[in-house]
């Protein structure tokens, strides 16, 4: 197996591994509501989840280990990824910031700040900031 392979296939396990986390937490009230579904369908497209492999962890998203992202700079960066994409999906009013924050809250992000986090984060998406600009204002949302 060359150098490559190992790569590719451990980027492979951890998009695999966020994924089944994503769906942990959209079925962490029991049930995946349409808005999650259309959202874990792009998401899993983006995370070049197969069909098979889909299906794979709906059935056994709790076999999955979870890897939240360590430093406070990736969470950020995965914020912007999810935020972006609750963002394009077209999800309205409370229902975008209800995933937003079930999200937040499986990145790590502390439960009280939750709702001022996916405030902020659906507020720059919306002005279509980058990345850097987007790990800026949210690191000085408090000053």
């Amino acid at each position: 197996m060359s150098f490559s392979d190992l790569f590719e296939s451990g980027f492979k396990k951890r998009n695999e591994d966020h994924f089944a986390a994503i769906v942990r937490i959209a079925m962490s009230d029991g049930i995946i509501n349409e808005a999650e579904q259309a959202f874990l369908d792009r998401l899993a497209t983006r995370l070049d989840i197969t069909e098979r492999e889909y299906k794979e962890i709906l059935k056994d998203y709790k076999g999955h280990p979870i890897n939240a992202p360590i430093s406070y700079d990736l969470r950020l960066e995965r914020l912007y990824d999810l935020a972006r994409m609750v963002w394009a999906d077209h999800i309205e009013g409370p229902k975008q910031v209800t995933l937003l924050e079930k999200l937040c809250i499986g990145l790590g992000f502390n439960q009280d700040n939750v709702k001022y986090i996916a405030d902020k984060a659906l507020t720059l998406v919306h002005y279509e900031v980058d990345v850097d600009e987007f790990t800026d204002k949210m690191k000085k949302m408090n000053q």
